[in-house]
C-alpha cells in the first residue's frame, strides 16, 4: 500500500443511499482536489435484513508521492 495521510469512510445500510453512493463519493472527490486517493477497500456485509456497503478511500496530499 502506498503511504497515506488520511482516510474517508462511506458506509450505508439503506438501499436508496447505496444507489446514490457513487454520486456522494464523486462529490466528495470534486470538493477535495488537493487530495490523491492512493488505495481503497470495499466491504459488503449482510444478515437476513440488512446489507451494509462500506467504501474506504485512503488519501494523501496530491503530488506528495512516495512509497510506504
Amino acid at each position: 500500500m502506498e503511504s497515506f495521510s488520511g482516510c474517508k469512510i462511506f458506509s450505508t445500510t439503506l438501499a436508496r443511499d447505496r444507489e446514490a453512493m457513487s454520486d456522494t463519493i464523486n462529490r466528495w472527490l470534486k470538493e477535495h482536489p488537493e487530495l490523491e486517493v492512493v488505495d481503497k477497500v470495499v466491504a459488503l456485509s449482510s444478515d437476513r435484513q440488512f446489507h451494509c456497503l462500506s467504501i474506504v478511500l485512503f488519501y494523501r496530499p496530491a503530488g506528495q508521492g512516495g512509497a510506504s
